[in-house]
């Protein structure tokens, strides 16, 4: 079974001016996996998006260039030969301690998962899994990572989220959710302009595999349109087939 599908072709970059370091250099990703095709594949499709990509092949080679490149964020295998990727990550963390770390796997038992996260992993990945959704992750666990002190919010168009208050504004005006409302629209928030299917959403809000039962992320979509898009330009769309994708409206 291949461990990633679609094409980097069909993926639309994200602005370049999003994938910078301060003095305007790209952002730099360490793709680390034991199989060639995988690194590869990644790289090229991260690339595409703007991202200064290096490889390594096994644990030992993912430290050392680490610690030569100084990424702002890493790919990482769970399950490698040798130094696994638990054994990576504390290897990582004590030379950069607050580096972005998305775990890869072949595993899909929640026990695993758990495993990657207690170990300080922020993130995770089955494979196989699909370019788009792990650019999609690796970029909005960075743009998190490097919002700084005073900029606890999210904002897109006339649409402002204050996590820290855990209040919504649009336009100005203030608008109520629940927890789970809030939640959702903050991944909404942290992903503008791109398609989320309802797969990943359930599993970024809710973290867990609802099978087919799509229509719990339907349903709280249709809840937050009610809230977000009521008497307004809307903000929130349905791609039928795709999924969800919050934009600016015109108007904003």
């Amino acid at each position: 079974m291949t461990a990633i599908a679609s094409r980097p072709a069909e993926m639309d970059p994200i602005s370049r001016d999003q994938l910078t370091r301060p003095d305007g250099s790209p952002l730099r990703v360490l793709v680390v996996d034991d199989e060639p095709s995988i690194r590869e594949l990644l790289g090229l499709a991260l690339r595409y998006e703007g991202w200064d990509v290096a490889t390594a092949a096994d644990g030992a080679d993912a430290v050392r260039t680490a610690r030569e490149t100084r990424p702002d964020a890493v790919l990482l295998d769970m399950m490698m030969p040798g130094m696994d990727g638990l054994e990576v990550l504390r290897h990582l963390r004590a030379d950069l301690p607050h580096i972005p770390v998305i775990f890869l796997t072949a595993k899909d038992a929640v026990e695993d998962r758990i495993a990657g996260l207690t170990a300080g992993g922020d993130d995770y990945v089955t494979k196989p899994f699909v370019l788009e959704e792990v650019a999609a992750r690796l970029h909005g666990l960075v743009r998190r990572t490097l919002r700084g002190p005073d900029d606890g919010l999210l904002v897109v168009g006339d649409l402002v989220l204050d996590e820290e208050a855990h209040e919504v504004t649009r336009g100005g005006d203030a608008v109520v959710l629940t927890a789970t409302e809030f939640k959702l629209l903050r991944y909404l928030m942290s992903n503008p302009g791109r398609v989320l299917s309802k797969a990943l959403i359930l599993d970024r809000v809710w973290h867990h595999d609802f099978g087919g039962q799509g229509n719990v992320a339907e349903l709280y979509i249709s809840y937050l349109r009610r809230k977000i898009d009521a008497g307004r330009a809307p903000m929130i769309h349905t791609l039928r087939g795709a999924g969800y994708v919050l934009k600016p409206s015109r108007s904003s």
